[in-house]
């Protein structure tokens, strides 16, 4: 195993020698499960890629090697530290630390398909050699922030793929940064919010793009045409401190969903709980941008990453002593604290695009609130800040 360390990122980047019966082993879960990714692309089923493949199958057969797949690898910190690449370790020992959740195929699924196709017409192939190349690294941050530099100037993807890439690992983290977001819906595991602090996974990857473009609007479907947002991005992934600042602004959403879902509601309207609240999109993305702009800046007026964490402390503190108030107030009064009413006639307007207009709308109402430090007499103020 060749070993070089990325002191940019932290992470390493190691060119292995492994058997295709290992690397089929090692690998074979993820590739069973699209990669480990989510929203990765499966295996081509057009006659074109079907041809292509068939072509690829039938050159390994007759010895050709493939290019390397990329096998991305999120290990805990705790594991970070012990790797030691002076010490005589195969690729077999790496991987039997690992477990199957840190393991995704970021690039070589269609490779992967061609060699199982292969070794299934010549059970020989096993015994072959092959390269793999592995990037360790004991966050996703610095995956996230070299795919975004490497895909630079190359034909553009589409924000959600590329995030797609690092999706399960981002995940992963989450649940163990995160432990107030009681549970994660998957597409996989199906089922709908029916309590506080359970979210999306996909509401969590735009949230985590809000974060860091501080904008609303954020289309991961659209392709990242717009280079002055992937720099913010790339910016703000080169940061140590970034992935922590925004575990800390999750934290803070999921804190405050729970405080506010105390009010079980005896209103009419479309928030008649204060579960409701963060039941949408809209409240969570306006928390978040808000957060983000008081913490990072205005795209353009970065703060330094001193100043970023003052502030990130500050905001910490300040959500605790708020959500602190909001417990040793009964049912009644916390209704009253959230003004419900007066959120309902604010959003009952006739407009277009109602999706950005209530996301304008809860990011002008939690900007006041965190400008105010968190020290408000109810939510009306905020509300009518819009």
């Amino acid at each position: 195993m060749d070993w070089l360390r990325d002191e940019r990122t932290g992470c390493f980047s190691v060119l292995a020698r492994v058997s295709i019966k290992d690397y089929l082993e090692l690998a074979g879960e993820a590739h069973a499960r699209k990669g480990m990714i989510a929203g990765q692309r499966e295996v081509l089923r057009t006659t074109t890629a079907k041809r292509i493949r068939e072509r690829m199958v039938a050159d390994i057969t007759r010895g050709a090697i493939l290019p390397a797949p990329v096998i991305g690898i999120t290990v805990s910190k705790e594991t970070f530290k012990k790797i030691n690449p002076d010490e005589k370790t195969t690729i077999r020992d790496l991987f039997t630390k690992l477990s199957p959740n840190e393991i995704s195929i970021i690039d070589g699924m269609q490779r992967t398909q061609a060699i199982i196709d292969a070794c299934e017409r010549d059970d020989n192939i096993f015994e072959r050699d092959m390269r793999v190349e592995l990037w360790i690294a004991d966050s996703v941050r610095p995956l996230i922030y070299r795919m975004l530099i490497l895909n630079s100037g190359q034909v553009p993807w589409t924000l959600s793929r590329q995030l797609s890439i690092v999706f399960e690992p981002l995940m992963q983290e989450i649940r163990s940064n995160v432990p107030e977001i009681s549970r994660i819906l998957t597409p996989e595991t199906g089922g709908r919010r029916v309590a506080p602090a359970e979210y999306r996974s996909d509401d969590l990857v735009e949230l985590y793009t809000a974060f860091s473009l501080r904008k609303t609007s954020v289309d991961t479907k659209e392709a990242l045409s717009d280079e002055f947002s992937k720099l913010d991005f790339v910016d703000n992934l080169s940061s140590q401190d970034f992935q922590d600042q925004f575990y800390s602004v999750l934290k803070m959403l999921a804190t405050i969903d729970i405080a506010f879902s105390r009010f079980d509601g005896a209103g009419d309207g479309r928030f008649e709980k204060g579960r409701n609240l963060f039941d949408g999109q809209p409240a969570r993305v306006g928390l978040i941008v808000a957060a983000s702009l008081y913490i990072i800046g205005r795209p353009g007026m970065e703060r330094s990453q001193e100043e970023r964490a003052k502030r990130t402390q500050k905001i910490v503190a300040r959500t605790e002593q708020f959500t602190s108030m909001l417990k040793e107030l009964g049912p009644e009064k916390l209704g009253e604290f959230l003004s419900l009413p007066v959120l309902n006639e604010v959003l009952d307007k006739r407009v277009g695009q109602v999706g950005r207009y209530e996301r304008s709308v809860f990011s002008e109402a939690f900007a006041v609130l965190i400008q105010e430090g968190f020290d408000v007499p109810s939510m009306e103020p905020c509300w009518r800040a819009a």
